[in-house]
């Protein structure tokens, strides 16, 4: 049984979706998602889970709470 191109698609993805592959494997693992229904919604899953961890990433916590974690940090090191 030979592979269709899944295995290297799936392999190379996260890469392929920070644009980190050179412009021959990006062009290849693109037309296998465009082609492939089961890669393609991998893909799909995959840049939703970094899009959502991105946005998470920027968010901040509230000053207040910010204030109370540096604060007790800082209590530990002093104790020890």
């Amino acid at each position: 049984m030979t592979d269709c191109g899944c295995e290297k698609a799936r392999r190379d993805l996260e890469e392929y979706l920070r644009n980190e592959v050179c412009k021959t494997q990006h062009s290849d693992i693109a037309e296998h998602l465009e082609h492939c229904a089961e890669c393609r919604s991998e893909a799909l899953v995959a840049r939703t889970l970094t899009e959502v961890v991105a946005r998470a990433c920027k968010e901040t916590a509230p000053e207040e709470l910010r204030d109370q974690v540096l604060a007790r940090l800082r209590a530990v090191q002093a104790a020890h």
